[in-house]
């Protein structure tokens, strides 16, 4: 019995698979592919204005108990001093550039160490600061840490305008204590009914 012989011709024979793919083929491929890279698109643009927000306001607390910090372990007033038109903060110390303690009076304001500005993330805003009930919208405002703990009492409204989104800082004014409000938060006034 003879087998039948293969064509050496170059031409494939009916038991080849063919090789390559087809324009068809390969623009459904290149399509799935941008749809694919359009989702994670969208979905990353979606998620940033969120995490900037939520960056800004882990900075910012991280700052204000930094500020707390250095007031109890260094037994001196600290500050914290905000500039609302420029949306950044710093922290103010009890100490001189070169050295040696700040005396209000006899040194000059700009001879105060104070650490460098912290600017929040794009888009994110310092809408207004709230000092004992007090609100400031534009400008600096100084809030002070004591050696014992406490804060002016005071918290910040962090906004993003372009996506409407609100969040505020409390500083607690005898703990000093950060805690954090989705939205605007403004604490209740005292009630004469609370002290009876």
């Amino acid at each position: 019995m003879q087998l039948p012989r293969r064509s050496t011709s170059g031409n494939p024979g009916p038991d080849r698979g063919r090789a390559g793919f087809t324009i068809m083929e390969l623009s459904i491929v290149i399509l799935i592919i941008g749809m694919m890279t359009y989702t994670v698109s969208v979905s990353f643009e979606a998620m940033v204005p969120g995490e900037r927000l939520n960056t800004s306001v882990r900075n910012l607390a991280a700052t204000l108990r930094e500020t707390r910090r250095e007031a109890t372990t260094r037994n001196k007033d600290f500050y914290l001093l905000y500039d609302l038109d420029e949306h950044r903060y710093r922290m103010v110390t009890p100490f001189l550039k070169g050295g040696g303690l700040f005396i209000p009076g006899f040194h000059a304001e700009e001879d105060r160490f104070r650490t460098t500005w912290e600017n929040l993330k794009e888009g994110v805003e310092i809408e207004r600061v709230v000092i004992s009930g007090e609100p400031y919208e534009t400008g600096q405002v100084l809030v002070r840490f004591d050696p014992s703990g406490s804060a002016s009492e005071h918290y910040v409204v962090l906004s993003q305008p372009k996506y409407e989104n609100l969040f505020t800082v409390e500083a607690s004014a005898l703990t000093g204590e950060i805690r954090f409000h989705d939205g605007v938060y403004e604490r209740p006034k005292p009630q004469d009914s609370d002290f009876q």
